[in-house]
């Protein structure tokens, strides 16, 4: 799943290349992604692209109507969600999409033939697609915690959400509500390095812990984003591989200490970590709710 890095730099490259181009066509090509009926898809085709935005995960990309007609903006906001991704092109290709038939959930064409497809793989359609008049408007939203690379997430805010529930620190972390923008993979990354367990109670943290973590969740996610800022949508999903040192290496061998990264299987997700740098060598139990073994 696309997370707060990768988002952003989609989201960069996006407004450098669209903002200022005006709607020429907008093809659905899987009904179900739309969440949303009112504006319609359609209603982008005329108006101009102001910028692209975040919030969280979420991509917003902000229009605005010819002069004289509706001043009021319209916002095209995606969520990938797991098997997601945005796929530029200089020049978008004249075959149809035909609904049902292809990854593509919606096409979006600009007057200079350039334009971006949102496509999903996979059986399981996730992919989220609104069209608003205000951001807000989507519930998920509306709802999210604070940006962990903005000037609201201090370490006296993150001890606040620490506190308010005793819940394992990587469902702390990954908990849209309270932190927006951190998934699966850079939760793991995270955890490793503040030396952390994914299921420590997150009350049992002390100040230090907590100050140690928040700068680790700050240095974690800014060098991911300028690791793949500047590259190009099509590159970003590479470059987040290569800069995992945990997250989806299980069997090899830890970059800090040399161990063997181990994974907990969930139902329908894993997770990874380094027994030596985070568990005090102990393994987690590999079952759902994991304790650590005794």
């Amino acid at each position: 799943m696309p997370e707060l890095p990768e988002v952003e730099s989609l989201v960069r490259f996006l407004d450098g290349r669209a903002a200022g181009r005006t709607v020429a066509a907008v093809d659905v090509g899987a009904i179900s992604a739309l969440k949303t009926f009112s504006p319609a898809p359609v209603d982008l085709v005329g108006r101009s692209v102001v910028h692209a935005t975040r919030h969280g995960k979420w991509i917003d990309v902000v229009t605005a109507a010819p002069a004289g007609a509706d001043v009021s903006p319209v916002h095209l906001v995606v969520h990938l969600a797991r098997a997601g991704w945005l796929r530029w092109y200089e020049q978008v290709p004249s075959t149809p999409v035909r609904p049902g038939r292809s990854p593509i959930a919606l096409r979006v064409r600009l007057d200079d033939g350039s334009g971006f497809d949102l496509t999903e793989a996979g059986t399981r359609k996730r992919l989220a697609v609104h069209v608003v008049r205000d951001p807000a408007e989507v519930p998920m939203i509306a709802s999210l915690g604070v940006e962990p690379l903005g000037d609201d997430f201090t370490v006296a805010r993150l001890a606040e959400l620490a506190s308010a529930r005793n819940q394992q620190l990587k469902g702390l972390l990954r908990d849209q509500h309270l932190i927006a923008g951190i998934g699966n993979a850079y939760s793991d990354e995270i955890l490793h390095a503040a030396r952390l367990s994914p299921f420590t109670l997150t009350r049992s943290l002390g100040a230090d812990d907590v100050a140690r973590l928040h700068g680790v969740v700050v240095q974690v996610l800014t060098q991911a984003l300028e690791a793949s800022s500047g590259r190009p949508a099509a590159e970003l999903k590479d470059a987040k591989r290569r800069g995992m040192q945990v997250h989806g290496r299980a069997g090899q061998a830890c970059p800090v200490c040399g161990d063997t990264v181990l994974e907990v299987s969930f139902a329908d997700s894993a997770l990874q970590y380094c027994p030596t740098c985070q568990t005090g060598g102990r393994p987690l139990a590999d079952r759902r709710m994991s304790r650590l073994l005794r």
